[in-house]
């Protein structure tokens, strides 16, 4: 007898196929969904991106922002906290640049997704070498190779990030990875801006190895590193990247990762101007660069840098400050330095002061001397829309001023316990 066979229906052979498709992909998702222009957020710039922040160098005064407080997967710009540790790491001399390093297992196993200088296990690199590895052609077995040196493995250097973080005051980041190949990671252009500042006030010489062009790794390789940020001003005389070179550029770090998009954390100067830049989530190598470019222009084109305040300028009402045990019972004081903001070219700044702190009586005790601080006065700045930036600068003593001998200090408070006698015999009537 032979067995009926139920014949199977096309469309449910499809179903079938839909149904277990969806599941490939539901089990294939990563944490983060994948970038796109869905994500895009209009602007008066017209870039096409999900967001973006420029701020001057010195002071942090916002130039322009887009959606600059979301927290975003940055991609290999994560690379910039390692390098940031790396640096500190050396000026702390825990490190020096002509270390060799063993690379790890762990290293040696990194991904092949990605970009690497393909390092195996054994292999001796100086930190010098595996820096440059890092910071020009954004190898991630470079990077987990100085991460596993420092904190013993990448897990270990990730920990140690996010306590940078926490230092440095960055709120959104949340670092998962020492390469930023993990969509986990994510950080806000504001924060990833605020990280970039950081490194060149701390560490000016991060740009001697950033701005490098191409870099030959070993001796015995037929290629050298080239590096990713292609709007480097000395790309200017190469035929393929001339389109994208902008003069002033000389970093800072590029990323890809799908969940990410293409994002680069930028900075150029020109004159005594330095900006630095974040794009997040643009649609290919070559926008995140040509939106960059509408940044820089757009600042050039539109704002200068005005002091509004000389350096050793006297603060209205702060012209001395009380001190104690000193020839004089006061000192002059002056500002450290100028108070300088970015404007739109051809506005008057509107400045006030918003607000001065000096330090405690008995941390101002003779003898002075000059350049001495005394404390702290908070300017505020508006612009023509509104917007306001505060500048703090030092208030500084601008003469010495000796100890007063026993004789004058102890004529000085009989004369004090008086004056505070004769007020208080007044108060009683």
């Amino acid at each position: 007898m032979k067995a009926k066979v139920k014949p199977i229906r096309l469309t449910s052979v499809v179903a079938a196929f839909m149904a277990m498709w969806l599941v490939i992909l539901s089990l294939g998702s990563g944490a983060a969904a994948a970038a796109g222009k869905e994500d895009w957020v209009k602007n008066s710039l017209g870039m096409e991106l999900s967001s973006a922040i420029l701020i001057d160098a010195d002071s942090g005064q916002v130039i322009y922002e887009v959606n600059a407080d979301t927290p975003r997967p940055p991609a290999s710009m994560t690379k910039l906290m390692t390098e940031y540790i790396v640096l500190e790491e050396i000026t702390n001399k825990r490190l020096t640049w002509d270390q060799v390093v063993t690379v790890s297992e762990e290293a040696a196993s990194t991904p092949a997704d990605g970009s690497q200088i393909y390092l195996a296990q054994g292999d001796q690199h100086t930190v010098k070498d595996l820096y440059i590895a890092m910071a020009v052609g954004s190898a991630n077995d470079a990077t987990i190779a100085l991460a596993s040196q420092i904190s013993g493995s990448e897990q270990g250097f990730v920990a140690k990030m996010n306590e940078t973080a926490k230092e440095l005051g960055l709120t959104t980041a949340h670092f998962t990875s020492a390469t930023g190949l993990l969509d986990t990671t994510v950080i806000s252009a504001r924060d990833m801006a605020k990280l970039a500042q950081t490194i060149l006030k701390k560490h000016p010489d991060f740009l001697d190895y950033s701005k490098i062009q191409e870099y030959k790794f070993r001796e015995r390789d037929t290629a050298t590193m080239k590096n990713y940020n292609w709007m480097l001003e000395t790309n200017k005389s190469n035929t393929y990247l001339r389109a994208y070179a902008y003069e002033g550029v000389d970093g800072m770090k590029t990323g890809y990762i799908s969940a990410a998009g293409y994002t680069f954390t930028g900075t150029v100067k020109r004159g005594d101007t330095r900006y630095i830049s974040v794009v997040m989530n643009t649609k290919s190598k070559e926008a995140r660069f040509f939106e960059t470019a509408k940044m820089y222009d757009y600042a050039f084109n539109n704002f200068e840098k005005k002091s509004v305040l000389p350096a050793k300028s006297v603060v209205e009402t702060l012209e001395s400050v009380k001190i104690k045990k000193g020839v004089e019972k006061t000192v002059p004081a002056v500002t450290e330095s100028d108070i300088t903001f970015t404007v739109k070219k051809g506005a008057e700044p509107k400045i006030e002061l918003k607000e001065s702190n000096i330090l405690k009586e008995e941390e101002l005790v003779a003898p002075i001397t000059a350049g001495q601080k005394l404390g702290t006065v908070t300017y505020e700045y508006t612009d023509g829309e509104g917007n306001k930036v505060d500048r703090t600068v030092n208030l500084i003593a601008s003469e010495d001023v000796e100890k007063g001998g026993w004789l004058r200090l102890m004529f000085r408070a009989i004369g004090q316990f008086f004056v505070g006698l004769f007020n208080d015999i007044v108060n009683l009537f």
